[in-house]
């Protein structure tokens, strides 16, 4: 294993390979969690017109009011735009309703009271010109930007979208990803477990992270470790994927073949081993088409960690995804000085303000994924570096 970098080192390592994935069109009902790869424009002016914020009467706003408003008429939402012939008497509207024509002034139903002749006011009433009414074209003018590329498809953005007539939309397309375990140790869940042999969980967790995130396009797949059969097996994932990340393999056991046998594959490996715990054996390489392969280490901890910190944000790169904010918590406990950088498992639990702070778990070592049930993530406490109670930490999120 040649020398080790730093986590900061690794990633620009990482990111100076990617390569965006191209874009696709999927109809809008598809489109949700997918990476926008198009910039929306304002269908018309929003609102499209003068829109009605409260169920209640619609009138023509006056310094003095007639005791009574006799109801000239409804106008309800959908409907064709009625008109105030009489501004003495008063139009039943609904919200979301055109505002009616010759009206100015909404005065919800809870600050009049309705009688035999009409509504008339109570004392809670205060109306004012234009209260209540949603302006045409106060949120955007027609032809005005609404969304650009890169942002999430979450709720609000498939609103707007929606909202603008975009029926069919553009966006990155997703990786395709071949997760691989490695390991003659590995049975699938469900199958008898003989001595010795261990539970095939791996992949299925990275698999879900890797979901979690919107990266969906993955496949899962288990190769012994015998370098005869993991060099043709590679061989047909690199045929039809982009992104293979493998776990287990990569360390500097007598059976950890995969740095061999990717480099006979015309992998070229970027890094080998990061100043870093756990997951410090991680390798990175490009493959002879551009292909990013992360092999991981096949503890499980370290495996994750590996994932959150440097495949998942590989991947939404290349998307052209815009980067989240990273996330910082303060710690509840102090953490001392290590030689390697530290990804720390934590629990999140609430101050006297409500705010989260992060509380260490204790990991007794990278196999230890039993300690990670109920934590939120890990934090990560930079190489030589103390940490206070208070200070904080960026959280990785599982």
């Amino acid at each position: 294993m040649k020398a080790l970098i730093s986590v900061d080192e690794a990633m620009s390592i990482i990111l100076a390979d990617v390569r965006s994935t191209g874009t696709e069109v999927i109809r809008l009902e598809e489109a949700g969690g997918r990476v926008l790869a198009q910039t929306v424009l304002a269908e018309g002016p929003q609102p499209p017109f003068d829109r009605i914020m409260m169920d209640g009467i619609a009138l023509r706003w006056q310094p003095r009011f007639p005791t009574i408003f006799p109801v000239a008429g409804v106008q309800m939402a959908g409907g064709d735009p009625v008109r105030l012939e009489d501004f003495n008497s008063c139009i039943e509207v609904a919200t979301g309703a055109v505002l009616p024509e010759g009206c100015d002034c909404i005065i919800p139903f809870e600050h009049v009271q309705r009688t035999a002749q009409g509504y008339q006011l109570r004392a809670s009433a205060a109306p004012t010109p234009g209260q209540f009414i949603h302006r045409r074209g106060s949120d955007c003018i027609a032809g005005s930007r609404v969304l650009k590329p890169g942002c999430t498809i979450g709720a609000a953005q498939m609103e707007l979208l929606a909202a603008n007539g975009v029926a069919s939309v553009t966006v990155a397309r997703l990786p395709s990803v071949a997760i691989v375990a490695t390991g003659d140790e590995l049975v699938d869940a469900g199958a008898p477990l003989p001595a010795g042999r261990i539970r095939r969980s791996n992949d299925l967790a990275l698999m879900t992270a890797l979901q979690a995130a919107g990266l969906g396009r993955a496949s899962r797949h288990h190769l012994r470790d015998d370098p005869d059969l993991l060099g043709p097996a590679l061989a047909r994932l690199f045929e039809s994927h982009d992104t293979l990340v493998l776990s287990g393999g990569v360390s500097m056991g007598q059976r950890d073949y995969l740095p061999d046998v990717l480099n006979s594959l015309g992998v070229t490996c970027r890094f080998h081993g990061i100043a870093q715990r756990p997951g410090k054996p991680m390798w990175f390489g490009v493959g002879p088409d551009g292909q990013m392969v992360f092999a991981l280490p096949g503890n499980p901890v370290s495996s994750l960690v590996c994932l959150l910190r440097y495949v998942r944000p590989a991947l939404l790169s290349r998307l052209g995804a815009v980067p989240d904010l990273p996330v910082q918590v303060r710690l509840a406990t102090p953490l001392p000085a290590f030689t390697l950088a530290q990804f720390i498992p934590v629990t999140l639990k609430p101050d006297p303000q409500g705010d989260p702070v992060a509380e260490p778990v204790s990991s007794r070592n990278s196999g230890d994924f039993t300690a990670l049930a109920e934590t939120a993530g890990v934090v990560e406490l930079a190489a030589g570096r103390a940490a206070e109670a208070g200070q904080p930490l960026r959280l990785h999120r599982w």
